[in-house]
């Protein structure tokens, strides 16, 4: 009974290895003559035979072992040409059986409106033209969830459908259902001490979500994001002194009751330090390092900061190729004493591997245009590798504001001396198109339609068009700008005309129409030159009602003057060391103007302007500003400058006081009394802002405190039956101010008092700007 009953196990394990026995038959029966072996492809219908036997290689013997056809079948597959492969023996024969993957005539997508199509064509593998691979499908529709889940969306389902066209031939479509957006609630920080949340969350791009994340945005989660944000606050303690900080963790938890992410980034801060001895120190023959040191930027004494370094090192770099050592590596080591909290900082520099770039790859870049990346490099192929002049340009492209995210990786190349760069640049939205209304203490009632590109179909090019129209200035200006068009130079072109209404604070206006040549050039990475050339004519206009007779002698020969031809050539140089361009804490920036008229043209003068800014920060919500301007003009060929180039003291000097309100003026009996103009003035101003306390920093607003002081004087026009108030007299004022620096250019109230002025000023304590880009 037991012998019969365990029979038929063993013919029930025969009869399953017997399939595993007629594999082996086929890939490894015994060779039984020497004769070469055939291959027979059938079930091809586009793929040539020839390219199908190419992937099997025979023995000296002309025949296919096991090992031979394993290896062929795998790289068959590989090609992703293929549903189905089969290999078999018939009659001395081997014959390979195919079933081809049908051809995608068209990759779409339904339902997708958060993420544009250009944008999932990119992110998937699948291709029109290319064979269907159900695996590569299914991985598509993880990399669709992912680019949804970097614009904060993971409430998100993808149905991936397969259309047969016939002969072989499918479309593929993908459709989503996009769901709601997963907004981020609450940022917090654990560990920090030195700066507060309130000024930490300011130095992220992600934000809380609150009533006004649709105009500020930032608020979606976004895993690389996030990343960005935690090397940005890395950097920014690093660059306030603080060099041992890092971001240790960053902790990311769901919350399904407020359905959204709660952040938490964990700082380890250390100590504060300063800047001890900086030298220099060359282990490189045949090179000087006097020469050199005074390249540095960090000084010692100074608050730590990293950002120098980098900068001290990108020059050291930089001058070394001048020199003639492309391959010197620079490496600032720091020697830390925590005791007396002092860095000591040597710039050591080395001979480097030789290495050169042998290619740059580009990817992401769906409408950006490889040259467009390729001319922020310093460096290209075939040039010495050098590592902080790609930093320099991963830093360049992150500020050109074009890309989402841009990251740079370097690989082996084809020999041990060749790298290839890997640059990952993902595309943004560029465009613009904005309405908006407001009202200003100088312009009015105004409304501005703005629409512009600053990557004009991936050129890098910006075009803009701004239409205003206001209670009392109206007009129209478009510009286009190419970066880069003549080698490092920037060339330019504005149009613009514009009219400028009489108000309550002065008898005329002005109608001004042309258009302007500019050519900028960087100088360093901190200073810019831009060289600019204007021809524009320009007319005073009375306001309706009033007599030529009646108004202020400057003013009725300005206008007897008619319409006058302005040809000026102009330069301006700007230094700029700020850490923010919209809401600055820390940093200088300072600028220089000059223009001469008189390149032809009816008026003839030299104008010079200076306008100098200082931010520092005092703690994690106050900041301190002061700022110096000043300026001249003056006629030259026997002739005064025209009224409508000369300066007139208003609020963008000292506030509290009206447009026009102080500087010299016509106190004639009987005229109008306008304010005729000076060719000096000067302005002081002693600001201390802040944020809004128990409002978020990403609302973007800021109070301030202010001191104003200035004065305009210097009147060169005629002085025949005219009294002109031509003294020095300084001007002053206090106030408080608020500034919300929205997506549509900053809106600032102030109120301020004068509490020194001439007894002819006009004041104007409550001033309002709003509506400008």
């Amino acid at each position: 009974m037991n012998a019969r009953n365990r029979r038929p196990p063993r013919f029930a394990s025969l009869r399953q290895a017997a399939p595993v026995v007629a594999v082996l038959s086929v890939l490894s029966s015994p060779v039984m003559a020497a004769s070469p072996e055939t291959l027979s492809v059938q079930g091809n219908r586009r793929v040539d035979a020839e390219m199908v036997r190419s992937f099997f290689h025979a023995d000296a013997n002309g025949r296919y072992d096991a090992a031979a056809l394993d290896a062929g079948l795998k790289s068959l597959v590989a090609t992703g040409l293929f549903e189905d492969v089969k290999i078999s023996r018939i009659d001395g024969r081997i014959v390979i059986r195919l079933a081809e993957a049908k051809l995608l005539d068209r990759v779409a997508f339904e339902g997708n409106k958060k993420v544009k199509d250009a944008d999932l064509t990119s992110a998937v593998l699948s291709k029109p033209r290319s064979a269907l691979q159900r695996a590569t499908v299914q991985g598509d529709v993880a990399r669709i969830l992912q680019a949804y889940h970097r614009v904060g969306r993971d409430d998100v389902r993808v149905a991936p459908e397969i259309i047969d066209r016939g002969n072989d031939r499918v479309d593929l479509v993908f459709t989503i259902i996009e769901g709601k957006k997963t907004p981020v609630r609450a940022i917090s920080f654990v560990g920090n001490s030195a700066y507060g949340a309130r000024q930490l969350r300011a130095v992220i791009k992600t934000s809380e979500s609150t009533v006004l994340s649709f105009v500020t945005g930032g608020d979606a989660y976004d895993a690389d994001r996030v990343n960005e944000d935690r090397e940005q606050l890395r950097q920014y303690y690093r660059n306030h002194g603080y060099a041992d900080a890092e971001v240790t963790n960053v902790s990311v938890e769901f919350d399904r009751a407020s359905n959204g992410f709660n952040l938490s980034f964990t700082i380890d801060e250390g100590v504060a330090y300063k800047f001890g001895a900086i030298d220099v120190s060359c282990n490189v023959q045949g090179l000087a390092c006097d020469r050199l040191r005074p390249l540095l930027l960090a000084q010692q004494g100074e608050r730590f900061d990293a950002s120098k370094l980098d900068k001290s090192t990108e020059v050291l770099t930089a001058e070394l190729g001048k020199l003639g050592f492309p391959f010197a590596q620079v490496e600032p080591r720091i020697n830390r004493n925590a005791r007396a909290r002092l860095a000591d900082v040597s710039f050591q520099i080395d001979q480097g591997q030789r290495s050169y770039v042998e290619r740059i790859d580009i990817h992401g870049n769906t409408r950006t245009r490889d040259e467009v990346v390729r001319r922020e490099f310093d460096i290209g192929e075939g040039d010495a590798y050098n590592k902080t002049l790609i930093d320099r340009a991963e830093r360049r492209l992150r500020n050109l504001n074009y890309f989402k995210t841009v990251k740079i990786t370097s690989h082996p190349g084809s020999s041990r001396d060749r790298v290839v760069l890997d640059v990952e640049a993902v595309d943004q939205a560029t465009g613009d198109f904005n309405v908006s209304g407001g009202y200003s203490s100088t312009d009015g009632l105004l409304a501005e339609v703005k629409i512009g590109d600053r990557n004009v179909l991936g050129t890098g090019n910006t075009a803009q068009a701004t239409f205003t129209y206001g209670q009392f200035a109206r007009g129209a200006t478009l510009s286009f700008t190419s970066p880069y068009a003549l080698g490092r130079l920037t060339p330019g072109v504005e149009l613009f005309a514009r009219q400028s209404m009489a108000t309550t604070f002065q008898s005329f206006g002005n109608n001004t129409y042309g258009g302007a040549f500019t050519l900028g050039m960087p100088v360093s990475e901190q200073t810019a030159m831009l060289w600019r050339y204007s021809l524009y004519d320009q007319k005073v206009v009375l306001a309706p009602g009033i007599s030529p007779a009646a108004v202020s002698v400057p003013v009725r020969q300005a206008i007897a003057a008619g319409r006058q031809t302005v040809s000026q050539l102009g330069n301006t140089v700007t230094y700029s060391t700020l850490d923010s361009t919209k809401m600055p804490t820390s940093g200088v920036r300072s600028q220089l103007s000059q223009d001469l008229a008189g390149l032809g043209g009816d008026v003839r003068f030299l104008k010079t302007t200076a306008d100098v800014r200082y931010y520092r920060s005092i703690n994690s919500d106050l900041t301190a500003m002061v700022r110096g301007q000043g300026g001249y003009i003056t006629g030259f060929g026997g002739q005064q400058a025209p009224l409508l180039n000369s300066f007139f003291g208003g609020p963008t000097m000292v506030r509290g006081f009206a447009p026009g309100g102080f500087g010299p003026r016509d106190l004639t009996a009987g005229s109008t009394m306008d304010n005729v103009g000076g060719s000096f003035y000067w302005a002081t101003t002693a600001e201390l802002q802040s944020n809004i306390p128990g409002l978020p920093q990403e609302y973007g607003l800021r109070a301030s405190a202010f001191v104003d002081t200035g004065t305009v004087f210097g009147y060169r026009g005629p002085t025949q039956n005219v009294q002109v108030a031509n003294k020095n007299v300084l001007r002053s004022s206090v106030g408080v101010g608020m500034t919300w620096a929205s997506p549509f250019g900053p809106l600032t109230v102030d109120y301020a008092v004068p509490i020194s002025k001439a007894a002819y000023d006009v004041v104007q304590p409550f001033r309002f700007s709003a509506g400008g880009f």
